[in-house]
């Protein structure tokens, strides 16, 4: 995977004078890895919470204990929460989130592994993407990565 989307997105984020800010679970960092990746990432990322752990996401960034139980960790309301929550805690411009099941373990038939969602928070809006992925752990979290920088640039690219 090359570098051309993290670029792309860079140049969109330093145009418009906004930061961003990701959380992550599935994805261990991977976006933030990505994302400074690109020298002088500095002026347009903030930084991330890997927020592996239902405690990381309701303590660090304010997802609802209620969510969790009712939604679980993998879902659309924790996705758009966390996104929300990440950007109101770094005090960036966007938030970008990512949460999933990476497998090989823990799926289910109602959210099999490869079931990732990725959101979006912007001003007071959100928008959040469901994912079916498949392969590996490592395809699954890099094409979860990879995904969430597409909607950022899509986001970009529209607005």
């Amino acid at each position: 995977m090359g570098i051309v989307l993290q670029r792309a997105v860079g140049r969109l984020l330093s145009e418009r004078s906004m930061m961003i800010a990701v959380a992550e679970s599935c994805t261990g960092g991977l976006v933030g890895h990505m994302i400074t990746g690109v020298p002088g990432s500095s002026v347009w990322f903030k930084g991330g919470i890997i927020a592996y752990s239902n405690e990381v996401k309701k303590d660090l960034l304010g997802v609802s204990p209620e969510t969790l139980k009712g939604y679980g960790a993998v879902s659309s309301k924790t996705a758009k929460e966390m996104a929300v929550g990440v950007k109101k805690k770094l005090k960036s411009d966007i938030g970008l989130a990512v949460t999933g099941i990476a497998g090989p373990a823990g799926g289910s038939s109602k959210k099999p592994v490869g079931t990732v969602f990725i959101a979006l928070a912007w001003n007071n809006r959100a928008k959040v993407k469901r994912l079916k992925l498949s392969g590996s752990r490592g395809v699954i979290k890099k094409e979860a990565a990879a995904s969430a920088l597409r909607l950022l640039l899509d986001f970009l690219t529209e607005t």
